[in-house]
């Protein structure tokens, strides 16, 4: 195991540094790495990672959102709100459900199954866009008008909408008794109690670091242990209570830097230093997760269906930054920016399978074609089109 972390590290800092070399993202080139290595490609990771993948990969994006929440300002929040809540669900329904209703037509899917697919191809991919938006950040490109604050705060809560509408669907083609009303109510419950976690944590940490004098270090480690157990918290209630846990490990970065700049300047350089070992973990990881044979097994009619849902997802992006400050340009950065899909689907897209769903085959190839398509695309898209789109302050 340890053989295949340092080949996984040796090589990611490589790819990394080529593709940025010639102008493209790093992640690009640690995400085709992934693939090559992976168990579908060369098959040179031990299986030891690969079991413990998801949670190298949580761990990784925690760092990402913890990033996120100590970049974003009172400010910059207040002025985005609004559309960053738009954002957060309108352009994933109408993906979702154009897919579904496409899956009917094209696949001979039932509609149950058609919804089971589009949310889990509604997804947009935080580990893709939110460390791309925080260098954005850096170099403020779009920071006079908060877009990759807003980028940033949609991509965050849009996945909880995508995974629980996902789970519905599949729990009415098993049969489960579920009230769908209830299901709808608990999305905003799900997001109030994992902001209100990560406020009270963010308050609680701020607390014990003024009180006890700590290496910084240290602070950092326990910064990200606590996060860790937060989203472990949603795991252990997931049957009684949802949590929104990333979302609430962003909101306790948003309170540490809101309540103690001090503090929050110590944490920020020091998750910065991690995030170069965790970029490559999560990249290569799921780009080892991505079997290009099932994905190629879905041919013309999946990418039909993943093109038509982008459509449907883009005019759900215009239409929520209809009546915001934002021109033409920013708000096509804004569609470029909601198309790169990744995490969920290597997460959730082997589920119907696994359940039984009987189109779970082809549900799965779609996934992954999806994350072929969309994640190097998109990543590709807002590396090249944030010059030319958003202004420099």
């Amino acid at each position: 195991m340890a053989g295949s972390l340092a080949i996984i590290i040796i090589l990611g800092l490589l790819m990394n540094e080529l593709f940025e070399k010639i102008k493209l993202p790093g992640l690009l080139g640690m995400l085709i790495l992934g693939i090559i290595i992976g168990p579908y490609g060369i098959d040179l990771i031990d299986n030891g990672v690969l079991n413990i993948s998801s949670d190298l990969r949580k761990i990784a994006l925690i760092v990402i959102l913890l990033r996120a929440g100590l970049g974003i300002s009172t400010g910059e929040l207040k002025r985005v709100g609004i559309s960053a809540a738009k954002l957060s669900f309108i352009p994933g329904i109408m993906e979702g459900f154009t897919i579904a209703f496409l899956s009917i037509k094209i696949l001979g899917f039932s509609f149950i199954q058609g919804g089971i697919l589009g949310f889990i191809i509604a997804a947009v991919s935080p580990a893709v866009v939110v460390p791309q938006m925080l260098e954005l950040m850096n170099n403020k490109l779009g920071t006079n008008k908060g877009v990759p604050t807003l980028i940033v705060a949609g991509a965050s809560i849009d996945d909880v909408f995508a995974i629980t509408i996902f789970t519905t669907f599949l729990g009415l083609y098993s049969g489960s008794h579920i009230n769908i009303t209830m299901k709808l109510i608990g999305i905003p419950v799900s997001i109030l109690l994992g902001i209100l976690l990560g406020v009270i944590i963010g308050i609680i940490i701020i607390k014990i670091l003024k009180i006890y004098n700590i290496h910084n270090t240290k602070k950092v480690l326990i910064v990200l242990g606590v996060a860790i157990l937060l989203t472990t918290l949603e795991d252990v209630l997931k049957d009684t209570v949802e949590i929104a846990s990333l979302l609430g490990v962003m909101t306790m970065g948003f309170i540490i830097r809101e309540k103690s700049p001090k503090l929050s300047e110590v944490l920020s350089n020091g998750f910065n230093h991690i995030w170069l070992f965790a970029q490559i973990l999560l990249f290569v990881l799921v780009g080892a997760q991505v079997n290009t044979s099932v994905a190629f097994a879905s041919g013309f009619e999946g990418l039909i269906i993943i093109c038509i849902g982008l459509l449907a997802r883009s005019l759900g992006v215009l239409i929520s930054v209809k009546g915001t400050d934002l021109n033409y340009k920013e708000r096509l950065f804004c569609v470029i920016s909601y198309t790169p899909k990744a995490t969920v689907q290597a997460a959730i897209g082997g589920i119907p399978l696994a359940a039984g769903v009987a189109s779970g085959e082809v549900i799965l190839a779609i996934a992954v074609l999806a994350i072929i398509f969309t994640a190097p695309l998109g990543a590709l898209g807002i590396k090249l089109s944030s010059k030319r789109l958003l202004v420099q302050e």
